[in-house]
C-alpha cells in the first residue's frame, strides 16, 4: 500500500491530471457507441436551442440569418433517415482511408514496409529517429489528409521495431500530422483556401490593401514553425509521453535483424519503381501542357486537380512498389495474390468502417442543424462584447479558436464563420489581416489532436487498439493532451515574439495595418 503510495508522489501532479483524463475518457463508452450518443444529444439539443428560436446573421450574406434547425420536426425526422447512408459514405475520411490501405496494404503484406522501415532504422542514429518522425508527418500536410492514414501506423510500426512503445511512435506522428497540420517548409493547399478568406473579409473594411494581399502571406512564420514544433514535440514525446507509456508488453513487436539479399534486391527495385511513378506523374502537372495543372498562373501546381487527386497519387505511389517487391521477392506470384492482400487489409479495417458510420451520422447532423455555425458566431461575438485590443485581442482569439476547434473540425468551415468577424476586429485595433489569419493557423491546429469531432480521430483509435486493445477515448486524449499544450503555448509564444518584432509573415506581409 505503500509502495502503491509512494508512485503516485512520485508520477507528479501533471501526470497525475493525465491518469485522471485518461481514467475519465475510459469510463465512456466504446467509441461506436459514443458517437451514436453524441448524435444523439445533438438531435435533442437542436431541438431545445430551435424551441427559443435562436438565430445569428449570416457572415457570408448580408441581410440573411441563420437558424438552428430543428432534427426532430417532420422535416429533420425525414432528413436523418433519408441521408444515413449518404452521412456513412461522404464522412470524409472514409474513402481516403480506405483508398490509401489498398495500396498501403500491398505495400504491408508483401513485406516492402517492413524491409523499408528496418532500413531506414538502421541507417539513422535512435536519437534523430523521434524529430525525424515529426517533421515527416508536419510535413505530411503537403498532401492533404492523406497523412493521417500514413504516419501514426508507420510511426508506430518503427518504435515497435526499436523496442520502443508503438503507442508512442503513433501518438508523435498523429501530433505532427494533426498539431502541425498549418506548419511547413512549403505552400499547402491550406494556404490559398485560408489566404482567399482572409482577402475576402479584408476587402470589407479596406479594398485598396486587399488588393495587394496574397495567398503566400504566412509562407516565413510557417517555415519557422515547422523548426519550432518538430523540436517541441520531440522533447514532449521523449520526456513525458514516451516516459509514461512505460515498457510496451502487448503482442506485437518489431524486427531489426539485417536485411537479407532478396530483400536488399526487392528495396532496390521496389525505390527505382517508386521514382518511375513519380516523375511520370509528376508529367501531368509540372509542365505547361499537364492535364492536371491548375490555371492560377500563381500557383499552378498548389492549386490544381492535381493536388486534389493526391489520396489517388499515393495509393498508386503505394501500390506499384508494393507488387514490385513482392515479385521481387517471391511473395507475389500471380494477380490473386494481390487481390487477397487487398481483401485482407480490407478486412482488417472493419472495426473503422463500424466507426465511420456512428461518426459520420455525428458530423452530418451537426452541420445540419447549424448548431456549428451558431457556437462559432457567438464565439466572436463574444470576444467582441470584451472590448478589448492589442495584445489581449490576439490572446483572447487563441483561446477561442482553440475552443472551437473541439467542436467544429473543418479549417475551412470555422475561417468562413470567423474570418468576417475576426479579421475587420484585427485590422480596427491595428493588426493586419495577415496576421489574424496566422493567429487562427495556431489555434486551429494545436488542438486538432484533442477533439474526438476530428474526422480522423476515431481511425487513430482504430490503429492503436492494434497495439493495445483497452485503448480508448480516454487513453489516446491524456496521450496527446501534453503534445497539444505544449504546441498551443510554445507556438503562441512564438507568434507574440514574432509580432513584438514586427518581421514580415511572409510575403509584403507586415504584422500591423496600416489603412
Amino acid at each position: 500500500m505503500n509502495e502503491e503510495h509512494n508512485k503516485q508522489k512520485k508520477r507528479g501532479l501533471f501526470q497525475r491530471f493525465l491518469d485522471t483524463v485518461e481514467k475519465t475518457g475510459n469510463s465512456l463508452p466504446h467509441p461506436i457507441t459514443l458517437f451514436a450518443i453524441l448524435a444523439g444529444i445533438v438531435v435533442i439539443s437542436s431541438l431545445i436551442v430551435s424551441s427559443f428560436d435562436v438565430s445569428v446573421d449570416d457572415p457570408a450574406e448580408p441581410g440573411e440569418t441563420i437558424e438552428v434547425q430543428n432534427l426532430l420536426s417532420g422535416e429533420g425526422i425525414s432528413y436523418m433517415f433519408e441521408s444515413m447512408v449518404d452521412n456513412f459514405i461522404n464522412f470524409a475520411p472514409l474513402g481516403v482511408v480506405l483508398a490509401t490501405m489498398i495500396g498501403i496494404g500491398v505495400c504491408e503484406r508483401t513485406g516492402l514496409i517492413s524491409a523499408g522501415l528496418k532500413a531506414f532504422v538502421l541507417s539513422i542514429p535512435n536519437r534523430m529517429i523521434t524529430a525525424g518522425l515529426l517533421f515527416a508527418a508536419i510535413m505530411s500536410s503537403v498532401a492533404t489528409d492523406a497523412g493521417y492514414v500514413v504516419l501514426p501506423p508507420l510511426g508506430a510500426v518503427i518504435y515497435a521495431a526499436l523496442g520502443r512503445h508503438p503507442i508512442a511512435g503513433l501518438a508523435t506522428a498523429f501530433a505532427g500530422v494533426s498539431g502541425g497540420f498549418s506548419a511547413n517548409l512549403l505552400l499547402t493547399s491550406i494556404d490559398p483556401m485560408l489566404g482567399e478568406m482572409t482577402i475576402r473579409a479584408a476587402a470589407t473594411i479596406d479594398p485598396s490593401y486587399a488588393e495587394g494581399m496574397n495567398v503566400a502571406m504566412n509562407w516565413w512564420f510557417i517555415i519557422a514553425s515547422t523548426i519550432l514544433l518538430t523540436i517541441v514535440g520531440t522533447f514532449v514525446s521523449e520526456k513525458i509521453v514516451e516516459p509514461r507509456l512505460g515498457e510496451y508488453k502487448g503482442d506485437y513487436t518489431g524486427s531489426l535483424e539485417p536485411l537479407k539479399s532478396v530483400e536488399k534486391k526487392g528495396l532496390v527495385y521496389a525505390a527505382v519503381s517508386v521514382f518511375l511513378s513519380a516523375g511520370l506523374l509528376s508529367l501531368l502537372v509540372v509542365p505547361e501542357w499537364g492535364p492536371m495543372r491548375g490555371d492560377n498562373p500563381e500557383m499552378p501546381i498548389v492549386m490544381s486537380p492535381f493536388m486534389d487527386s493526391l489520396v489517388a497519387m499515393i495509393m498508386i505511389l503505394f501500390l506499384i512498389p508494393g507488387i514490385v517487391y513482392g515479385i521481387v521477392t517471391k511473395e507475389i506470384q500471380s494477380d490473386k495474390d494481390v487481390a487477397k492482400q487487398m481483401s485482407d487489409t480490407m478486412a482488417s479495417m472493419g472495426m473503422f468502417i463500424v466507426l465511420a458510420f456512428t461518426a459520420g451520422q455525428f458530423v452530418a447532423y451537426f452541420n445540419e442543424s447549424n448548431l456549428d455555425v451558431v457556437m462559432g458566431i457567438y464565439g466572436g461575438e463574444l470576444l467582441t462584447s470584451l472590448n478589448i485590443d492589442g495584445l489581449p485581442v490576439v490572446i483572447g482569439f487563441i483561446l477561442i479558436t482553440a475552443t472551437l476547434n473541439m467542436f467544429i473540425g473543418s479549417a475551412s468551415a470555422k475561417w468562413a464563420m470567423m474570418a468576417p468577424i475576426f479579421v475587420p476586429i484585427m485590422m480596427q485595433t491595428g493588426y493586419s489581416p495577415e496576421l489574424a489569419q496566422a493567429v487562427y493557423r495556431v489555434s486551429d491546429s494545436a488542438t486538432n489532436m484533442m477533439t474526438p469531432l476530428l474526422p480522423y480521430f476515431a481511425m487513430i483509435i482504430a490503429f492503436a487498439q492494434k497495439y493495445d486493445k483497452r485503448m480508448g477515448i480516454g487513453t489516446l486524449i491524456s496521450t496527446m493532451f501534453p503534445f497539444s499544450i505544449f504546441f498551443l503555448l510554445s507556438w503562441s509564444v512564438m507568434l507574440i515574439i514574432w509580432m513584438f518584432l514586427g518581421v514580415e509573415l511572409g510575403p509584403n506581409a507586415p504584422i500591423y495595418y496600416e489603412p
